[in-house]
């Protein structure tokens, strides 16, 4: 949709719209959001993110899906978003698995995608330990595929190609005794013929947390913007600026943007809940050393949402059936928005299967 005169729309909106959209009103018991799914990095994650919206855990699966990252998705949805998450030709293919390891073979393109996930469904019919899945479909594709761990002594399938994979191989995934096991769906969709409905995911990814670019999305799904843009949808889209960039988000949601303002909730939302996929870090914590904090690449701590602004860091240690939870702010807590926090020390406790949560606030690092 092209617009006749330039949309400008703010930090503060875009941030309000994302929240409202995100469903932390907790007025949906399913909310909306589960189209993208809710990663369970680290585990247990998925089922905070679902808490922190008061959302139902029912009808839902852990499968390996963007990126290869696991995530809760609605079952129902499992054979669709294979589809479209399939890559959309060779080249597509090989930018996501081209790493040093396997160059060779990740110019085999969709063909990588398709033995691995034929081997996935011969070797997985029962549950099994991620290792032995792993040891067993590397024996069954290509060598080009595999390469030597001299830690493990073994040919190994690329890490990077087997989680993405997953999903289209029909596999499920859960935790059991701090082993990763892996398990055929209950109802296995074929391996997709071709990509379809990706058009509709990268809606779904502007829906969720647009305005956006090709490029954010692109990161998103782990391939090239030159990917995105050609299943970029053509029409019902709005065009709007800011910070000076044009974005884009569905047409039929400009007007809940331009309206949007701060409902003035307090969550604790965990370590990769969906608020914080955004590829546009710095729009949601412009302090950098912030973003760095919130986002580090292993052991990164949950975060505290107080309006629609990021306004601190929070960890959890389970002593027993306790749960400690220290929250850290950037700057002072009103009292009301300590009375909050206790509610939601509340919900992360049950979500983690503890029966007492003891809140900590630390002092602001602002």
């Amino acid at each position: 949709m092209s617009n006749t005169h330039r949309i400008e729309v703010s930090r503060e909106q875009v941030l309000a719209y994302r929240m409202a959209a995100h469903g932390f009103d907790r007025s949906s018991p399913a909310p909306d959001v589960l189209v993208i799914g809710a990663q369970d990095t680290p585990i247990g994650s998925a089922r905070q993110a679902l808490a922190a919206r008061r959302a139902s855990l029912d009808g839902l699966e852990l499968v390996w899906s963007f990126r290869g990252a696991p995530h809760l998705h609605r079952r129902a949805d499992l054979s669709a978003l294979a589809a479209a998450l399939w890559p959309l030709d060779d080249a597509d293919a090989t930018a996501r698995i081209d790493t040093a390891v396997i160059k060779e073979g990740a110019r085999l393109g969709i063909e990588a995608f398709r033995v691995t996930a034929e081997a996935f469904r011969e070797v997985v019919t029962a549950p099994m330990p991620k290792g032995e899945v792993s040891t067993a479909v590397s024996a069954s594709v290509p060598e080009s595929l595999t390469y030597w761990c001299a830690r493990c002594g073994a040919q190994h399938i690329s890490g990077l190609l087997f989680q993405q994979a997953g999903i289209f191989g029909g596999i499920g995934v859960r935790s059991e005794g701090g082993r990763t096991i892996l398990a055929p769906l209950g109802e296995r969709f074929p391996v997709p013929a071709e990509a379809s409905g990706t058009t509709e995911l990268v809606r779904a990814y502007l829906r969720f947390l647009g305005p956006a670019t090709p490029a954010e999305v692109a990161k998103y799904l782990g391939t090239k913007p030159t990917v995105v843009k050609t299943v970029w949808p053509e029409n019902d889209l709005a065009e709007v600026w800011l910070n000076g960039k044009k974005a884009w988000l569905p047409a039929s949601d400009l007007d809940a943007l331009l309206s949007a303002e701060s409902q003035g909730l307090v969550r604790l939302l965990p370590p990769g809940d969906p608020f914080l996929q955004a590829r546009d870090r710095g729009l949601v914590v412009p302090d950098k050393s912030r973003e760095k904090e919130i986002w580090r690449a292993i052991g990164g701590p949950g975060a505290l949402l107080v309006g629609s602004e990021i306004a601190g860091t929070w960890r959890a240690k389970a002593t027993g059936r306790k749960l400690d939870l220290t929250v850290t702010p950037f700057g002072p807590l009103s009292s009301a928005v300590r009375r909050e926090l206790d509610a939601e020390a509340a919900t992360v406790a049950s979500a983690r299967g503890a029966a007492e949560p003891r809140l900590h606030i630390a002092r602001s690092d602002g």
